[in-house]
């Protein structure tokens, strides 16, 4: 997966993490949907470790990735693979390790897009919803439910999330892509209301010695 990809999976990710108005949906996934925003909003922060799979139905050629996500409020830290992705409400940093090279830009908030501030939550919005069904796991149960776009210009057509029963986190999403791959973004540990401190969301230039600093701002 190239650098531009990486990026958008990165953004994609924001996914499993967001906030929705159901329309279209039945009554058992907006229900479930609603309980499991509600806890997310009243975490003051939390952390996550999770894989990222992307697999090609045309070809069968897959990727495999790991990666991290700490969130509290407007700021975030993003980590895949050998990119960093931290914002603190204001500014954001995007740091590859290939090249040694940090892109600075401003925060915006852009109405409809996925980031990692609503990544638990994105399902709030846009999509019509329904329940698949239960589906029991070794780690115990969990409820899977399927999202169909409102905008059908998106690159993907649908998602399937599995929602952990017990705990009300998503625990696996699944994105189809129309170019025929899928990502399956599987949550490995989710910790809420995890420390945190303001140094995590703001990159310190000291600690790369001869980063290339782009300010975009």
């Amino acid at each position: 997966m190239n650098k531009s990809k990486l990026l958008s999976a990165c953004l994609a990710f924001t996914l499993l993490l967001s906030t929705t108005v159901f329309a279209q949906s039945d009554a058992k996934s907006s229900e479930i949907l609603k309980s499991v925003s509600a806890k997310y909003k009243s975490y003051k922060s939390l952390s996550a470790s999770f894989k990222l799979s992307r697999v090609d139905q045309k070809t069968k050629a897959s990727e495999n990735f790991s990666g991290t996500i700490v969130l509290n409020g407007p700021k975030f830290q993003f980590v895949l693979n050998n990119q960093t992705v931290m914002s603190d409400g204001a500014s954001t940093w995007t740091f590859l390790k290939e090249s040694n090279e940090v892109q600075i830009s401003e925060s915006k908030s852009v109405e409809g897009a996925i980031s990692p501030t609503n990544i638990f939550t994105m399902y709030e919005k846009g999509f019509k919803t329904k329940y698949i069904g239960d589906k029991k796991e070794k780690s115990g149960t969990v409820q899977q439910i399927e999202l169909t776009p409102d905008d059908t210009k998106k690159n993907y057509f649908k998602i399937l999330l599995s929602i952990d029963k017990a705990g009300q986190f998503v625990k696996e999403a699944k994105i189809y892509e129309k170019s025929g791959a899928i990502l399956t973004y599987s949550i490995v540990k989710f910790t809420p209301n995890s420390p945190v401190n303001d140094n995590m969301f703001v990159f310190d230039t000291k600690k790369y010695p001869g980063v290339e600093v782009i300010d975009l701002r």
